[in-house]
């Protein structure tokens, strides 16, 4: 005997098997998650809080088409994938830049709103497997897991590769590493398969994230200089091929589409439970020793006793003020210039700046962004460039000392 899917809490399975092509795809996803955010928030103009929203809007529409279907179909559920990466990142986005909350906050938070979730799913429906999404709650519990995997592997990812100043590249190399070693440790030592994909699932967020940044950024600020432009559209070109792929083939298409008539609920696994916790306590004591020790090479290269920005940000107004003589004369290539020197300036210096004095750091942040969406914007308006670096120029002023 067979459930029908009509039934109101009965589902045929909405998600696909986990394949290769899946996580090529969930890489290219979280690549664009990064680089589309930065190209509506960059060089559209957007702003941030505008950016997020309207993404956000577009989110929830995709996440209500993905519900209201009835089985696996690889165009909505990968569009609502790529799309809740793009709002993921928003979201880790606006509590950095926005609200100045420290990253380290936000992957603790990050950290244990996933872990309840992974608790009260497993509680629930005794089972944290994709594989066995065949409920409207289990399927709530799945969107709600990826939404908080993406937020917290942009925390990790901007905390390490920004922050503590390991780089993008350094740090997705990082992350490959760490991958190849839970495969192995899966493939040959029996480590717990669910453990294994979420755990990689969470990686391959700063991952993608990397691999965005290190193609997109500038060749002065350590990547290849494609700019978010071209790496977004390069992106959801292979995106949109592999998802026609994926749509005639039909090979990731779990093995029925008919759910069975009696989902039983899985057996309590110590094993499994062993192993989540060894591992959990083998990433703590790692992340929080590679947090220690990066921190404190910072510490040691800004000196002792220094705790303020006085006289550190001299070349910062140069560029700025340059900027504004360029902007003044209409020669908005070489603002847009000058905006690069900044951008690859500010973030060289992030790691020891934000050390100093995390406040002072988050304002003139906040207002440098401004100043790089105004000068990159596709057609950029005098007034709002003049405006924006009106506003950082003061912000630097003050935090200089003058």
């Amino acid at each position: 005997m067979n459930l029908s899917p009509n039934k109101p809490n009965e589902l045929w399975s909405k998600v696909p098997e986990v394949t290769l092509f899946f996580w090529i795809i969930k890489i290219l996803c979280t690549t664009v998650g990064e680089t589309f955010a930065d190209f509506l928030n960059f060089n559209l103009g957007f702003g941030l809080l505008p950016t997020t929203i309207l993404l956000g809007i577009v989110f929830f529409i995709a996440l209500a088409v993905q519900f209201k279907a009835t089985r696996y179909v690889p165009v909505i559920y990968w569009i609502t994938v790529v799309l809740i990466s793009v709002f993921g990142t928003l979201v880790t986005d606006n509590l950095t830049d926005a609200m100045g909350i420290p990253l380290e906050t936000s992957t603790i938070v990050f950290s244990v709103l996933l872990g309840l979730t992974f608790l009260a799913w497993f509680l629930s429906e005794k089972t944290l497997s994709i594989h066995s999404i065949y409920t409207r709650t289990r399927e709530i519990y799945y969107w709600l897991t990826i939404l908080f995997t993406f937020a917290l592997g942009t925390a990790v990812g901007d905390l390490y590769s920004e922050q503590l100043g390991l780089g993008y590249l350094h740090t997705g190399l990082t992350v490959v590493m760490i991958i190849a070693v839970l495969f192995l440790a899966w493939r040959f030592f029996k480590l717990d398969g669910v453990l294994s994909f979420w755990i990689v699932y969470i990686l391959t967020r700063p991952l993608g994230a990397s691999i965005g940044d290190y193609l997109s950024q500038p060749k002065n600020n350590g990547g290849l200089g494609l700019g978010t432009t071209v790496t977004s559209i390069l992106f959801l070109i292979a995106i949109s091929a592999i998802i026609i792929l994926l749509a005639v083939t039909k090979i990731d298409v779990t093995g029925t589409n008919e759910t069975p008539a009696f989902i039983p609920k899985a057996k309590r696994n110590n094993t499994a439970l062993v192993q989540t916790i060894l591992t959990l306590c083998l990433f703590l004591v790692v992340g929080i020793g590679g947090y220690m020790g990066l921190n404190q090479q910072i510490s040691s290269q800004n000196g002792a006793g220094n705790d303020h920005l006085t006289g550190q940000l001299t070349e910062f107004l140069r560029i700025e003020n340059n900027m504004l003589s360029q902007i003044n004369a209409n020669d908005f290539a070489s603002a847009k210039k000058g905006a690069d020197d900044l951008e690859h300036k500010w973030d060289t210096d992030e790691p020891k700046f934000r050390k100093i004095d995390g406040k002072s750091w988050t304002k003139i942040d906040r207002t440098i962004d401004v100043v790089l969406a105004a000068t990159r914007s596709g057609s950029p308006d005098a007034s709002k460039c003049q405006s924006a670096l009106d506003s950082s120029i003061q912000a630097l002023n003050e935090a200089n000392g003058y």
